[in-house]
């Protein structure tokens, strides 16, 4: 059965997305996402969800990578995994050289050596054994000649709730995606098509799954969409396109833009270039315009009630086994309401 979640936005007056989780819950949501970027931290929110909700698993969407050390990161997982019982899901992406480079002031190097690294550090963590690990980004305990000498191999002090936790990892080109289905627990695609995915990734995901352990059982496909059934889809639709130029036009450098490569992997490499070479100039509008019609609507939840039952079931049939919904209603009432209408269709 396809999981149902909904995110807690990081820019979201927490206060009232607090309470309204506790209702999702009530609503059938299975999954709650707290998001992170140069906000405030995705932690202190997940324990206070952890306080209120009973049954809903927690997952960070993302924690960066760079802005903690491994064992950090062990050490929170393990600690969100025993305040909720055993309820956590670790989310784990690189984030962008803007961020990590101008907000957190450390060199955006390697990305898929740490992501791999840390994976490792996370379940030797908490598998409780002595800390010793030599990679190419990561040495612990440090070496004499790079500190005091004094570090000697540690083990957490604590006893885990269950002897591992979930991670999941975001990632969109290739070479990531390959790395995320061999040693994660969970993928975080963004912008998934349901009927395009297979030729973006479909190679990557085998090639990953060949070398997967047999442990890990089945990747767990994490897809989060826009949501929105009936009177308003037209401006629900347009609002998505708006955010999709921003991301395909406007992230990242010209040459480096991940989301203008994903396009073109979905078969509109013309489209991808126009749209970044209008949003680039200062056109938003107009590269909003230049997307293509069904890119925007089939990487949303938006429209007739059998419109977003039929998207909803391609979603499923592609593979996605948790579906992270984003109401766009403006009321509480209506984001309750996304919510048994999302479950309905699951």
């Amino acid at each position: 059965m396809t999981r149902l979640g909904i995110t807690v936005d990081y820019a979201d007056d927490f206060a009232t997305s607090a309470s309204e989780v506790v209702e999702f819950e009530r609503a059938g949501a299975d999954v709650v996402a707290v998001a992170e970027a140069y906000s405030f931290d995705a932690v202190s929110r997940l324990g206070y969800l952890a306080a209120i909700t009973d049954r809903v698993a927690l997952l960070s969407a993302i924690l960066p990578i760079y802005s903690r050390t491994p064992a950090l990161l062990a050490m929170t997982a393990a600690g969100l995994d025993s305040v909720s019982g055993g309820r956590f899901e670790l989310g784990l992406g690189s984030s962008g050289a803007q961020v990590v480079e101008g907000f957190h002031g450390v060199p955006f190097t390697a990305p898929l050596g740490r992501q791999r690294e840390i994976v490792e550090i996370c379940r030797s963590v908490w598998r409780r054994e002595r800390l010793e690990h030599a990679g190419k980004n990561y040495t612990i305990p440090l070496p004499a000649d790079q500190g005091t000498g004094l570090g000697k191999p540690l083990k957490l002090i604590n006893e885990l709730v269950r002897p591992s936790i979930p991670i999941a990892l975001a990632s969109l080109t290739p070479k990531a995606v390959e790395q995320t289905a061999e040693i994660a627990d969970g993928w975080l695609p963004l912008f998934f098509h349901p009927t395009k995915s297979a030729a973006a990734w479909g190679d990557a995901l085998s090639a990953g799954a060949a070398k997967r352990s047999p442990e890990l059982g089945a990747l767990d496909v994490i897809v989060t969409v826009p949501f929105h059934i009936g009177p308003g889809a037209d401006q629900a639709l347009e609002a998505h396109r708006h955010r999709m130029a921003l991301y395909v036009g406007g992230m990242g450098a010209r040459d480096a833009n991940f989301y203008n490569d994903l396009a073109v992997r979905y078969g509109y490499g013309d489209e991808a270039a126009r749209v970044q070479e209008l949003y680039l100039a200062g056109d938003k509008a107009a590269a909003a315009a230049e997307l293509p019609d069904d890119l925007v609507r089939d990487t949303a939840l938006i429209g007739t009630e059998s419109e977003v039952r039929a998207r909803a079931s391609d979603y499923v049939a592609a593979g996605v086994t948790t579906l992270m919904i984003a109401p766009i209603a403006p009321t509480r009432e209506g984001r309750i309401a996304a919510v048994e209408a999302a479950r309905s269709l699951l």
